[in-house]
């Protein structure tokens, strides 16, 4: 498993985690065996957010519940949730006191003293800078969350909330995959009139954004096709881009999931892949990818496959 230092931190993560959203209604021992896959694997980073599970903090509690960590056990981990999502609304919250009440919940839930990472959990239109700058400072000072980042935001987004937040931004939660990739395919065809996937649908080349001021990307829904519309991996509707992925995947001696990891590992951007499955043998098959030297010619062989243009 490829790992690297989160710029901005001294957290050592995996290029792989693994995002247990689906985890409510499993038994302890289900989600222990998940846990221990990922471990064995390398994957140590387990992605959280307060509206994840049927209740509010569901997938936090479940997952301490099952878990019961000790201390030193809790140490060997990197933990990251999120704040910010009023599902009941739904709409968006990214005030002091939300941020602070949804914090100290995860807390309870997750039944830890600290934090490693916590993300604004997608944009909030109305957000106030000054008060997410006040709950951060208040967090890091209390010693409960050790770093900040955000998701699905835009480059002026983030470098609104970086007018006035003290602490870097080290990740940014965004959809990719092979299929799903306007934030890299758009910089492929730029300035092509008659292509729509020349048109920015980010805010401006967020990839480059974040490699240029140390924000990691974090690739959330790596196997959709598209919004949550089915997984591209096995679908008749892909036949071309399954076939080069069973090609790969027969050449390098790993599963075809590992290829579908790898074509986002092979990135220099340096970007983590978050799985969302409950599948111990899937995180164990894409956990391979972590480090799978794809070339060039077989990147953008992928690339082309899933339907994108290389002028």
């Amino acid at each position: 498993m490829k790992t690297f230092t989160l710029p901005g931190t001294e957290i050592v993560v995996p290029n792989v985690v693994l995002g247990v959203m689906r985890i409510p209604d499993k038994t302890d021992d289900e989600v222990r065996e998940l846990v221990r896959t990922a471990r064995d694997a390398g994957i140590d980073f387990f992605d959280h957010a307060d509206v994840y599970g049927n209740e509010l903090h569901g997938c936090e509690r479940r997952f301490a519940e099952a878990m019961q960590l000790s201390p030193s056990e809790r140490a060997e981990l990197t933990i990251q949730t999120k704040a910010g999502i009023v599902r009941e609304g739904p709409y968006f919250d990214f005030s002091y006191e939300h941020i602070i009440e949804s914090v100290e919940g995860s807390l309870a839930a997750l039944d830890t003293d600290y934090i490693d990472i916590l993300l604004l959990h997608r944009p909030d239109a109305l957000v106030e800078p000054e008060e997410v700058a006040k709950a951060f400072d208040e967090l890091e000072a209390a010693g409960k969350v050790r770093a900040f980042g955000v998701s699905n935001h835009t480059p002026r987004q983030i470098d609104l909330l970086k007018k006035y937040v003290r602490q870097p931004i080290v990740a940014n939660q965004l959809q990719l995959s092979i299929t799903h990739a306007p934030i890299i395919a758009q910089g492929a065809s730029a300035n092509m009139l008659a292509e729509s996937q020349s048109i920015s649908l980010d805010g401006g080349g967020i990839v480059d954004y974040c490699r240029l001021n140390d924000i990691t990307v974090q690739a959330w829904s790596p196997f959709q096709a598209g919004f949550f519309t089915g997984v591209f991996l096995d679908s008749p509707e892909y036949l071309e881009l399954n076939a080069v992925i069973d090609r790969l995947a027969a050449a390098y001696d790993v599963p075809p999931i590992a290829i579908a990891t790898a074509w986002i590992t092979r990135h220099p951007a340096n970007m983590q892949v978050v799985l969302g499955t409950t599948s111990p043998e899937r995180v164990a098959g894409a956990a391979q990818g972590s480090d799978i030297p794809l070339t060039r010619a077989e990147w953008y062989e992928l690339f082309r496959a899933a339907g994108h243009i290389v002028p």
